[in-house]
């Protein structure tokens, strides 16, 4: 695990905004370390994304580890998890899916051949059991989300509509 302070970094933008406003004069200047004040959230915010992202980078460029990105109080944490390995059987499985063929996705979703990628924040603990249904399948963790995504997106009309939307309180038609 690396703790990252992120703190040093808001500051240094914070007095480099100062210093650009300092050509301004003194009300400048105050204006700037009220707006620096001000933006410290959402600079956070900004270099968790970043992070969040390079994170989901690097995961995709390794096997049999992940990185993730843990808050502790206001900084994140780096954690990296090294994956065990699958026990693959000397023979191929009798019935069932056919074994996934890798990593790499090309066979996730084939409907229209344009694949996106999404950040996925789940309990650990569902993680886990996500993993070892995935195992159990012989299939990579995302092929398995994009079938369970795929099957729960089938059974869309279980979705109950919105509030607002249609339902007994919905009225429709000409009023004078």
């Amino acid at each position: 695990m690396v703790h990252v302070d992120i703190s040093g970094y808001v500051e240094h933008l914070r007095a480099d905004l100062a210093a650009a406003a300092a050509a301004g004069g003194a009300s400048m200047v105050d204006a700037a370390e009220r707006l620096g004040t001000s933006l410290d959230a959402a600079v956070r915010l900004a270099l968790l994304e970043a992070l969040s992202d390079a994170a989901a980078e690097i995961t995709a460029g390794l096997e049999g580890a992940s990185v993730e990105v843990r808050l502790r109080g206001r900084d994140p944490d780096l954690v990296v998890t090294v994956h065990e390995p699958v026990p693959v059987p000397d023979h191929p499985p009798t019935e069932g899916p056919a074994p996934d063929p890798g990593p790499s996705g090309a066979d996730d979703d084939t409907d229209d051949g344009a694949v996106a990628r999404i950040t996925l924040r789940l309990p650990e603990a569902l993680k886990g059991r996500a993993e070892a249904s995935a195992a159990t399948q012989r299939r990579s963790l995302n092929t398995w989300l994009v079938e369970a995504v795929r099957a729960a997106a089938d059974h869309e009309p279980s979705i109950p509509p919105p509030p607002g939307r249609g339902g007994a309180k919905h009225l429709s038609g000409w009023a004078r």
